[in-house]
């Protein structure tokens, strides 16, 4: 079982890291600042199912495994990678519409859901940062381990949640006003293309 400060100390460290630019939060306010508020919360959460999914492989000593395995890094990395370019496509070719104009077609919830998850999941550099930050709060004598690291990996969910989720209220805020605009909705849709390129040959390139 965690001590009180040893959770406090962590759930204050993973909100920092929440709140730092990295590809998952930079994706988060894309998102939100093209498609709005609900769509944002929407990746956020299944940013979250997929951390879930990391988090109980830590428990289960199941990541050790798989970071053992260069074959499984690199197809996980590229299958990132393609995603990500796939996602780049779709904004380059997605059109600006007026306010006059018929509104452009949403995105179903689960296809917002499924984005933030295969963005999280297909990313392997996830799991090698669990490895190595998660262990760092464990006391062995005060417990089960793999419980610890359940408990950590929860609290890690609640800051990304909370840092997540403000990225996404504040974004949406301002791309709500930026949609009025066919302007600068062509100019957020190729912003979005240019950085989900970027990210795309980030993790292409990725290394253990």
């Amino acid at each position: 079982m965690l001590s009180l400060q040893t959770s406090l100390a962590f759930l204050g460290v993973s909100l920092l890291l929440g709140i730092t630019p990295g590809p998952d939060n930079i994706f988060v306010l894309l998102q939100s600042a093209s498609h709005g508020r609900r769509a944002g919360l929407l990746v956020v959460l299944g940013l979250c199912a997929g951390l879930v999914v990391h988090t109980t492989a830590i428990a289960l000593g199941l990541a050790a495994v798989f970071a053992a395995s260069q074959t499984a890094f690199v197809v996980l990395k590229f299958a990132g990678a393609a995603y990500l370019a796939y996602l780049a496509w779709q904004a380059f070719r997605a059109t600006a519409a007026s306010t006059h104009d018929a509104p452009p077609p949403t995105l179903r919830p689960m296809q917002l859901f499924l984005r933030g998850m295969v963005m999280n999941l297909s990313n392997p550099k996830v799991v090698f940062f669990f490895l190595a930050f998660l262990p760092q709060f464990v006391d062995a004598t005060r417990g089960s381990v793999a419980w610890q690291l359940a408990q950590l990996g929860g609290l890690f969910i609640v800051a990304t949640l909370l840092a997540f989720g403000t990225i996404s209220y504040f974004a949406a805020s301002v791309g709500a006003r930026l949609r009025g605009s066919v302007r600068a909705q062509t100019w957020m849709n190729r912003t979005a293309g240019t950085v989900f390129t970027a990210l795309a040959l980030r993790l292409a390139l990725a290394q253990r």
